[in-house]
């Protein structure tokens, strides 16, 4: 209140910015919004693994902006990320409050009319040509929101979606997901020398989710050594307790 008198008395105004000022401002506006809902769904930090009101407040704020701007593909294509990823909120916490992986979680508890949101909004990308970022991040989400199983899901078709994403948003983020993906798709022994070629990346140092993926990559490859160590450098450099502990016990079923 005290910021509008201020701005009032002033004689200063708001005005919705132009075409050309909106176009540029719009990723950094989507970047802001995917942080606080990331920041909800994988909790950096602290003894909490998920923030879920943060996760309620960018979708709020993604389904406001779609309702300004119905003719931008990205905006459609945040949307429906979120919409699809909070459905596995429920299913992302055991009762005894540990992480459970995507591959694990009860299907179930999923909740579908999230699904169904993120897969109209996803729709309305799609019929407006959407191949940016988001919109292929969204479509990764499909996959898994489609599968009726982990069991079912379209890995090689996820990997080729990765594929995609590497060429309209190059990261070493991405290209760590990709190899995951590939592993998946194709082996263990594909996604080793996929991380390889990145491990050396400064975006990737002291980065939790590397070892991580590396531990899981060598334990299904049945290098159980390796992938104790692996998962123990992972459990090193997160800082989130509950993470840790996921990442340890991991590291304890290597034997």
């Amino acid at each position: 209140m005290r910021a509008k008198k201020t701005i009032a008395k002033a004689g200063l105004g708001f005005e919705p910015p132009r075409r050309a000022e909106r176009a540029a401002r719009l990723p950094s506006v989507l970047e802001v919004i995917y942080l606080i809902f990331n920041e909800g769904y994988a909790a950096t930090a602290g003894d909490d693994l998920v923030r879920p009101g943060l996760c309620l407040e960018a979708q709020r704020l993604g389904r406001m902006l779609a309702g300004l701007m119905p003719g931008d593909a990205e905006v459609f294509g945040l949307l429906a990320l979120m919409e699809i990823q909070a459905s596995r909120l429920p299913a992302r916490i055991g009762s005894d409050g540990a992480l459970v992986p995507l591959t694990e979680q009860d299907r179930a508890r999923w909740d579908q009319l999230l699904i169904r949101r993120g897969l109209e909004a996803l729709a309305r990308a799609d019929a407006l040509g959407g191949e940016g970022p988001y919109a292929l991040q969204a479509a990764l989400a499909a996959c898994h929101a489609r599968a009726r199983s982990a069991a079912d899901t379209d890995w090689p078709r996820i990997a080729a979606l990765y594929d995609r994403l590497r060429a309209v948003m190059p990261s070493p983020v991405v290209d760590l997901n990709r190899a995951i993906a590939h592993s998946m798709a194709f082996g263990p022994d594909v996604g080793l020398r996929l991380i390889d070629e990145i491990a050396g990346a400064d975006a990737l140092r002291d980065y939790a989710p590397l070892p991580a993926a590396r531990g899981d990559f060598l334990f299904r490859a049945g290098r159980l050594a390796e992938a104790r160590c692996a998962f123990e450098a992972a459990a090193r450099l997160t800082r989130n307790a509950r993470e840790a502990a996921f990442l340890l016990a991991r590291a304890d079923a290597c034997g």
